[in-house]
């Protein structure tokens, strides 16, 4: 490629899989490339910080990562609105204007629907978004206890563990303060178990749950709140007393998303093997599609990186890149600063399989380094 023929690559969303590409093309073609990474936000949050600021471990500050920050040849962040897509033409209707792409890559990930469950916004508070985990961190910490609900709305829903860390450092946080002998934990989930793709990471959850107290409803979402009578109302018509709410909204793909008519069935269909849509040149990863791998992080960035290979080895005549395996690895906080993985593989047309590390300060500290190797490599920090 010479510098008048640069490859135009659009990326719509800068969170786990647009950061992820973004890096590996900068890496790969430096100022070769012209790449656009667009996303309305001004910063990135990992998911397993909003916990963080949640029980107090860090400041919503400290969780802010700007994307002013990212100095990667080739790349440039865009802060807009996205108003429209057009996949045919491969072109993107901004508040900061329109772009043309060679290689369109959506990477918007899910919206969260509080309205979606009546109450939810009045008699609860939502978790999944940045702004409610930070907002909660108030509330947990002007909480004097009593029951405390943690339900899922529907699925699928971002990062399956999450609920269950929840209860377990709700666990801790209570336990600290003096508060958990007068409190109860319930956790209501639509799932049988836990993880149901991970067996024994359900059965290490399920008995953690056991040994500190916690209620575990399978089966079970949260239809509606009365805020007025502080219940929650359960899909099969059971109610649940709370003192206090902690939701897991309903998920939708975002609705420029819809109105550009992208989503069938709610998300983006995708080749699995390729992650390509129906359209030539254009593709989407993680958390928009309908790829059947969880909606988490770790398997938006491992789609980000075969569409980044695909990507490379067309401009370089390399042939076929190699096809998505479907493969995350999760962690996940069992409390007391112990931290459990789970490497799990999701191949198409086969049940999934995985390896169960049991929660240890040394995945803790693999954890740990698994941030800092993000921010190194999406960041320069």
């Amino acid at each position: 490629m010479g510098a008048t023929d640069r490859l135009r690559v659009v990326v719509l969303g800068a969170g786990f899989g647009g950061l992820e590409l973004v890096a590996r093309l900068s890496a790969a073609f430096g100022d070769e490339v012209d790449v656009a990474l667009i996303d309305r936000s001004d910063h990135f949050v990992f998911g397993f910080s909003k916990l963080d600021v949640m029980f107090g471990r860090q400041t919503a500050a400290q969780a802010r990562h700007r994307y002013a920050a990212i100095v990667k040849p080739g790349v440039r962040f865009v802060q807009a609105e996205i108003d429209r897509i057009d996949p045919d033409a491969r072109r993107v209707s901004t508040s900061a204007g329109d772009f043309d792409a060679d290689v369109l890559v959506i990477a918007l990930g899910a919206r969260m629907d509080p309205a979606a469950t009546p109450g939810l916004t009045e008699g609860g508070h939502e978790f999944y978004t940045n702004d409610g985990a930070f907002a909660v961190r108030d509330v947990l910490a002007a909480f004097t206890g009593g029951h405390v609900v943690v339900g899922v709305a529907s699925t699928p829903f971002k990062c399956p563990p999450a609920p269950s860390e929840t209860v377990l450092l709700l666990h801790d946080f209570l336990t600290e303060r003096g508060l958990r002998e007068q409190s109860q934990i319930t956790l209501v989930m639509p799932l049988p178990t836990p993880v149901p793709p991970a067996p024994t990471a359900s059965q290490a959850l399920l008995a953690a749950f056991s040994a500190r107290g916690i209620t575990f409803r399978a089966h079970g979402a949260v239809r509606r709140l009365d805020p007025d009578r502080q219940v929650a109302i359960l899909d099969d018509g059971d109610e649940l007393a709370y003192d206090l709410f902690l939701g897991v909204p309903v998920h939708r793909a975002p609705q420029v998303v819809v109105s550009s008519g992208l989503a069938v069935d709610g998300w983006i269909p995708v080749d699995p093997g390729t992650l390509q849509t129906q359209w030539p040149g254009v593709y989407a990863v993680g958390d928009v599609t309908s790829v059947g791998t969880p909606k988490a992080g770790a398997f938006a960035e491992g789609q980000a990186a075969v569409v980044a290979d695909a990507i490379i080895a067309s401009v370089r005549g390399q042939g076929d890149a190699a096809a998505y395996g479907g493969r995350g690895i999760c962690y996940v906080e069992f409390g007391h600063d112990a931290v459990a993985g789970i490497d799990v593989t999701f191949g198409a047309g086969q049940p999934p399989t995985g390896v169960f590390d049991a929660p240890s300060p040394e995945v803790a500290a693999r954890k740990a380094e698994f941030g800092r190797d993000r921010l190194r490599r999406w960041f320069g920090a």
